[in-house]
């Protein structure tokens, strides 16, 4: 066992930027599913919940196959998950460019979801979380806002990409650029010695938690349904809210990139938070500011108010992205970590999936977004019903002879 006081390895930190980068193309890619629908919908004619189902696609086959990849990478390790990840999601944008149904739509970004996305960010960031022993919520944060980071360029790029030469020859430039990145930088992926560690031993690994993992996850996993739900609706339908109303795509996207944008700081001042005031209510307090601002972005008027609100909403939207994984890093041991990470992930993206489809329907059912971003608030008030009875349960639950909850966990 690698002493506490042990200074973390310099090793790390290249972990961090190449997680950082790798997770940014796999969400960037997310993202841009807001600035195709309109695109693609009106050549096709397909309606916006139909359409937003392609954002589902990606989102239920990274539920379904990360819990895989997660029992995978607990067992062999996620040495090769970057490069399969990388090869896996430029052929799947190579693919949208001569997609020409609504079948091939979905199966299409649903590879994209399986052999991508579900690789290249669970698995590699429960990597990330066991090369650190100090303070691992910062290291964590930094890595998790590449996402936020690829949510806020690549749909912005894929905009004038899309006005420029179409959305076809976008995807085709986006596959491109994923390989020549993300590739290369898979070769790179490591364990940390403490993990390697972990798993080849024998030994139980002492834990510092009053409950037991499954409780855990089982709290965790029902509150992420929630607030997935939640930010998902503003992730896909922000550009399209906001072209309804006349506004420009351009404009539209850049909204939608100050959001992203936000939530780069978001993510890493999720994660430093959990340093300091504890896993659990980092995450009630991130989840708050994300349900409290979110059914607002259809009653605001104005660029000041909407960019005020895009920033609010994408810094603690984000955090609690952060807030998760460190919940979820400090509730197991590390040889459950990759799995436990894969399955609350899993429901973290039927979450998404189901919140970014609601989005669409309840649109073609009332003409507006209304119903919408309300769906999405009365989500955000599950989630933190549910956070504070889990903070309730580990704060009372009688402790164990000689363990006491870890401070990030429980403070």
């Amino acid at each position: 066992m690698i002493a506490a006081t042990e200074k973390d390895p310099a090793y790390g930190w290249l972990m961090v930027a190449v997680v950082f980068t790798i997770s940014a193309l796999a969400f960037g890619t997310l993202g841009s599913v807001s600035v195709f629908l309109k695109p693609l919908s009106t050549e096709f004619g397909w309606g916006r919940g139909e359409t937003a189902l392609g954002y589902s696609a990606i989102s239920f086959s990274s539920a379904v196959f990360g819990v895989l990849w997660g029992v995978l990478a607990d067992k062999f390790g996620t040495r090769w998950f970057g490069v399969i990840s990388a090869i896996i999601m430029a052929i799947a944008m190579y693919l949208m460019s001569i997609q020409t149904s609504i079948v091939e739509f979905y199966a299409f970004y649903f590879l994209f979801g399986a052999f991508g996305t579900s690789m290249a960010t669970t698995p590699l960031y429960a990597n990330v979380a066991f090369w650190f022993r100090q303070k691992p919520g910062f290291a964590l944060g930094l890595a998790a806002a590449g996402g936020a980071f690829g949510q806020a360029i690549v749909p912005y790029f894929s905009t004038l990409g899309i006005e420029t030469v179409g959305w076809r020859e976008t995807y085709v430039w986006m596959a491109l650029v994923y390989l020549s990145i993300a590739l290369p930088l898979g070769f790179l992926v490591r364990e940390s010695p403490w993990r390697l560690n972990a798993m080849n031993s024998s030994e139980v690994e002492t834990r510092t938690v009053p409950i037991s993992e499954n409780e855990a996850i089982i709290w965790i996993s029902a509150a992420i349904i929630f607030c997935c739900n939640c930010m998902a609706v503003p992730i896909v339908h922000l550009v399209p809210l906001l072209t309804d109303s006349g506004e420009t795509a351009e404009y539209a996207a850049r909204a939608l990139l100050i959001l992203m944008v936000a939530g780069i700081a978001g993510r890493i001042m999720g994660g430093k938070l959990c340093d300091i005031m504890g896993a659990v209510p980092a995450y009630m307090l991130m989840s708050l500011g994300q349900t409290v601002a979110v059914y607002w972005f259809p009653h605001v008027e104005g660029i000041a108010a909407l960019y005020s609100l895009a920033i609010f909403f994408g810094f603690f939207y984000s955090g609690v992205m952060s807030c998760i994984m460190v919940c979820t890093r400090v509730m197991v041991s590390s040889r459950f970590a990759a799995r436990a990470m894969s399955i609350t992930s899993f429901f973290g993206w039927i979450g998404m999936g189901l919140g970014g489809f609601m989005g669409g329907y309840l649109f073609d059912l009332s003409g507006n977004y209304n119903w919408s971003y309300g769906f999405a608030a009365v989500a955000g008030v599950i989630n933190l019903t549910i956070l504070t009875l889990f903070y309730l349960r580990v704060r009372t639950k009688r402790d164990p002879p000689n363990v006491q909850p870890t401070e990030l966990a429980a403070s």
